[in-house]
């Protein structure tokens, strides 16, 4: 042991904390398997000695074995372990663990040759935790602590965290919201750029880094691609007759620059009727183009406004950008966020070609509910710009943040863009495989631990931070609206309730009786 902590310090490493057990057989140069009396907990890490110097590892399994038990194999009737178990003590137990290990503890290069049997194993010092996790504002950004060592805070790298895309992942309740929230409110507080697609308006009343900049969905259809009005008129492509006389309708008013009475919708409804008496073209697909454009006046006439400026132009730099698409349906979202993000990634590019663009900062888009917007077995205009943008966006200042309570109805290729994953508490074994095929970084064993994380804990894997972490995120200060209510409170504060109390009162009296 004093040679160890003497070599250790000769390095200029911290000294190696506690001896914990002893290397066995079967380890390898990725997986060693120890054994302890005295183990840590799953999602600590340790040093382990092997022929290079010492290897980090993270501890991914801890299992009992008794030493009598284990002497009589094949004793499964429960009276002969009863009367076993009262003849043992504690020193008869003993625990089999098992960790994965993340390289040398100086260089974190994977070894070549596994620890030898009767190697080492001692608990990693947090000096040296708090090293490797650590960093400082503005380069790297805090996201909380070791879940096993609550004294060191973890730090992921703020540019791969936009460049390299990141998911956030978990069921309903284990802290998705609350995640994005403390990685927002961070990034904004060190002058980033954030444009968020909010579709239950979680984050309308919150202060995200102090400056948050409320965008309303509403649309000029002057500025909408063919595509885009297509989807908000409900004209899918196979009704391509429709879509024929449309796009001569568009074509037409956008030569003639002129619009007359009732505005652009209007004048697209007479210039479709035009095209279709000057062409000779199929009068009924001619009608329903009219009564689509009618029908979308009044389903969306609150967001479709001819005076209305592009909502990209209304991003603002260094402030969390939140685009509300809690009050339109899914058709209109996906219209909206598909026209951001075209925008943002031309922009991006125009800014990188020519050093000319409205949108001339680095920009991290939040797509909540991502699974809506990008769906596994759907085609929406939307998931076509993400795939773009995750495959493209790294090489213009363009990131991804994907956020979803569905990881298998988000489409596979985005999802495993994504070299970030932030997994919270996820239970269905299904969703489970699917994020593990997306993420070459989750180990069977970690997947193994999703359903038991606690809510606000999280396994984080990823370019973004140097080695594999179960993290218990930060808790965001501010107010948040997917939070739960307090039903009950609420209920008590409605006055039926209070004038009622009385008759209440009395039948619950009369029913004691």
């Amino acid at each position: 042991m004093q040679e160890s902590k003497t070599l250790h310090e000769e390095r200029g490493r911290p000294a190696p904390g506690r001896l914990l057990g002893f290397v066995v057989d079967n380890s390898t140069p990725i997986v060693a398997r120890f054994v302890s009396s005295n183990p840590p907990p799953v999602g600590d890490y340790v040093l382990i000695e092997y022929p290079g110097g010492a290897l980090l590892g993270l501890v991914e399994q801890v299992g009992t074995r008794s030493i009598t038990l284990n002497a009589l194999p094949g004793i499964y009737d429960p009276a002969i372990v009863e009367k076993l178990s009262g003849e043992m003590s504690e020193d008869d137990v003993f625990f089999e663990c098992t960790a994965r290990l993340l390289g040398d503890v100086d260089t974190l290069r994977m070894p070549r040759l596994p620890p030898l049997p009767g190697a080492r194993v001692y608990q990693a010092p947090s000096e040296l935790l708090q090293r490797v996790f650590g960093g400082k504002e503005p380069y790297r950004l805090r996201l909380g602590v070791l879940a096993s060592r609550p004294d060191v805070p973890v730090y992921v790298d703020v540019n791969k965290l936009v460049t390299r895309h990141t998911a956030i992942l978990a069921v309903t309740g284990a802290g998705k919201s609350n995640t994005v929230a403390v990685v927002v409110d961070r990034l904004v507080r060190i002058g980033g750029t954030v444009v968020i697609f909010d579709f239950h308006g979680e984050y309308l009343g919150s202060s995200l880094g102090g400056r948050v900049n409320i965008i309303e969905p509403v649309l000029n259809p002057r500025l909408l691609s063919t595509s885009e009005l297509m989807v908000l008129l409900g004209v899918e492509q196979r009704y391509y007759k429709q879509e024929r006389i449309l796009r001569r309708a568009l074509k037409q008013v956008q030569e003639t620059g002129e619009e007359e009475r009732g505005g652009f919708l209007e004048t697209l409804a007479r210039a479709v009727e035009h095209v279709s008496r000057r062409r000779n073209e199929d009068t009924s697909a001619a009608a329903a183009v009219v009564n689509k454009i009618e029908s979308l006046q009044e389903r969306y006439g609150d967001i479709i406004r001819d005076d209305a400026v592009d909502p990209v132009s209304r991003i603002r730099p260094g402030y969390a950008n939140v685009i509300d698409l809690s009050r339109v349906d899914r058709d209109a979202a996906d219209a909206v966020a598909s026209h951001v993000l075209r925008i943002l990634l031309a922009e991006r590019k125009r800014h990188r070609l020519t050093g000319s663009s409205q949108v001339p900062y680095p920009v991290l888009v939040v797509v909540e509910e991502a699974h809506i917007l990008a769906p596994r077995d759907e085609e929406t205009l939307s998931k076509y710009w993400l795939t773009r943008i995750a495959r493209e966006g790294r090489k213009f200042g363009l990131g991804l943040m994907l956020v979803s309570q569905r990881p298998k109805g988000l489409d596979p290729e985005i999802l495993s863009q994504a070299n970030n994953m932030i997994v919270l508490r996820i239970v269905e074994p299904s969703d489970q495989r699917y994020v593990q095929a997306a993420s070459e970084s989750l180990s069977d064993d970690l997947v193994a631990h999703l359903p038991s994380l606690n809510t606000g804990e999280a396994v984080v894997v990823g370019p973004f931070i140097r080695i594999p972490a179960l993290v218990r995120i930060d808790k965001y200060p501010g107010k948040l609206g997917g939070s739960d209510i307090d039903v009950v409170a609420e209920w008590r504060s409605m006055s039926w309730l209070e004038a009622e109390a009385g008759g209440v009162d009395e039948l619950t009296s009369d029913f004691m009786q």
